[in-house]
């Protein structure tokens, strides 16, 4: 059957003795939880058809639902096939802690296809694939799992849409313009290449397929991009328009961006200088003596830059964004990159303080919170219909995600002595009991920002899995980045990486 044109077929196999071909309608279908959020709730469903089955003649009933054909007396073959993969996948698994290799079993669901390579889907259920959301997750999903073909598919297949120096931000189903509104999207892309040749040792294709396409990237951040991203006279990256979210805090009601972050924000300023860093090093690397000077200056510069300029004595820790002058003193997790980054801008001793003032003030079981409790524009709880929702998304609600920078930088900072190892391993541990709570066997978009720490959002989301996933194995347990005990590339579903589900996203991200 097909729905509509613009659907794939669905095939149905199986072993009824009746099959019933009457169609019906289920009319003004109500979803409670639809219309608790504000959202369209009510619709009529359609019923294609019966299948009867007389279990007193036979011992099952089979039915095979699929996007492809297949005959009724395969699911045994079929459900065999699946099962060998799974296995396949626990062990390859980079460890044998059960909470490493329950993440490396949800990692295996969130890699899809996307024409002829490989993608990353955001969140199920409605989230797609987005040029930020692919990047920050890529370590934990391929790299440490043993997965360098799918990261080298993904990496290339991004590194086609580069424009303007920038990764884009979203692909729209049906063949829709691509959106270039990300200021850190390409600072993550460029990450995820160091992590890649780290891990894979494979720097031919960094050489030739990405290298040049970076120092593109660096030579149009530095005369100006879209959307005012360019690197200011002081050596740092500024970045913003009117009515425009560019950085991952990107919720937006109507016209309104709810945390418009414009001037230099703390995280892209991180991550600028840590892209300038490695681009130094392939520079060097690759024997290009001219560009390893120039991004050793630019770095030097916006170092110098950023310690002068963000560095809030009176909180011992940093700015979230300092724009013309004025410098932005809410108490946010987006410092924590400037320590959990490869390449770091401050000194030992205000790097833990910067750990320390995020511990107080942000940390939870679920992770950290978007504001500090004691700012008046505190959300506690997400919930109610879109605007309140929305308005919530990053004044207060928790993002597992972040659980997993925070526990890098929190190593690091105390020299990842065994006490500090144990008190992230502890902290790792609350994820445990998720896994069988919400969406089984996955990790939550986000939660509310006081206990009980309500999981809401996706039930399954790629960066909260891979960044958890990516600090137990890097950090906690410290798993030497080699090969896995299995093939680099675990065997897909029927030989074939499930297909991109349509999914619909709003402006922010938040679905409707």
């Amino acid at each position: 059957m097909q729905p509509y044109p613009s659907l794939p077929q669905l095939f149905f196999a199986h072993n009824a003795q009746e099959l019933i071909t009457e169609a019906k309608w289920f009319l003004n279908f109500e979803y409670r939880v639809e219309r608790e959020r504000g959202l369209d709730f009510e619709e009529d469903l359609f019923h294609p058809f019966t299948l009867r089955f007389d279990l007193t003649k036979r011992r099952g009933a089979t039915v095979i639902a699929s996007t492809k054909p297949h005959a009724a007396d395969s699911a045994s073959v079929l459900r065999e096939g699946e099962r060998r993969r799974r296995e396949a996948i626990l062990d390859a698994a980079p460890g044998d802690q059960p909470l490493v290799k329950s993440l490396a079993s949800a990692a295996d669901q969130f890699i899809v296809e996307r024409g002829a390579l490989k993608t990353i889907v955001a969140g199920y259920h409605w989230f797609t694939d987005w040029g930020r959301d692919t990047m920050i997750a890529l370590p934990g999903l391929t790299l440490v799992t043993g997965r360098y073909n799918i990261a080298r598919q993904i990496l290339e297949a991004y590194s086609e849409h580069l424009d303007q120096g920038l990764l884009p931000n979203r692909f729209p189903d049906g063949g829709e313009t691509l959106e270039y509104n990300t200021a850190d999207a390409t600072l993550w892309f460029i990450e995820a290449i160091r992590a890649f040749l780290h891990y894979s040792g494979d720097e031919a294709f960094v050489r030739e397929r990405l290298y040049p396409k970076l120092k593109d990237v660096i030579d149009w951040h530095v005369r100006g991009t879209r959307y005012g991203i360019h690197v200011d006279s002081d050596g740092l990256l500024t970045c913003g328009e009117p009515g425009i979210q560019l950085t991952w805090m990107d919720a937006k009601v109507g016209e309104h961006v709810v945390t418009p972050r414009t001037g230099k924000p703390v995280e892209i300023q991180a991550l600028w200088y840590n892209a300038l860093r490695i681009m130094q090093e392939f520079a060097q690397r690759f024997a290009d003596p001219s560009s390893e000077a120039l991004y050793a200056g630019l770095a030097d510069e916006a170092q110098e830059s950023f310690n002068a300029r963000f560095w809030n004595p009176l909180a011992e820790c940093l700015y979230d964004v300092v724009e013309n002058g004025h410098s932005d003193g809410s108490m946010r997790p987006n410092q924590i990159f400037a320590v959990s980054l490869t390449h770091g801008m401050l000194s030992p001793e205000k790097a833990g303080a910067v750990v320390q003032a995020v511990q107080n003030e942000l940390l939870t079981p679920m992770g950290l919170r978007t504001l500090s409790r004691h700012d008046p524009r505190y959300r506690a709880h997400y919930e109610g219909g879109v605007v309140e929702r929305d308005t919530a998304y990053h004044l207060g609600t928790v993002w597992p995600w972040l659980m997993g920078p925070f526990i890098t930088a929190y190593l690091k900072v105390n020299q990842r002595g065994e006490t500090a190892r144990q008190q992230a391993e502890a902290w790792l541990s609350g994820f445990v009991e998720h896994l069988t709570t919400t969406g089984l066997g996955q990790i939550c978009e986000i939660a509310d920002a006081e206990y009980p720490y309500t999981p809401r959002g996706c039930v399954a989301q790629a960066w909260s899995v891979a960044e958890i996933l990516r600090a137990a194995v890097e950090d906690v347990y410290a798993v030497q980045s080699s090969p896995p005990k299995a093939a680099k590339s675990s065997p897909s579903r029927s030989g074939q990486t499930p297909s991109l589900a349509k999914v619909v996203r709003s402006s922010g991200r938040q679905a409707t």
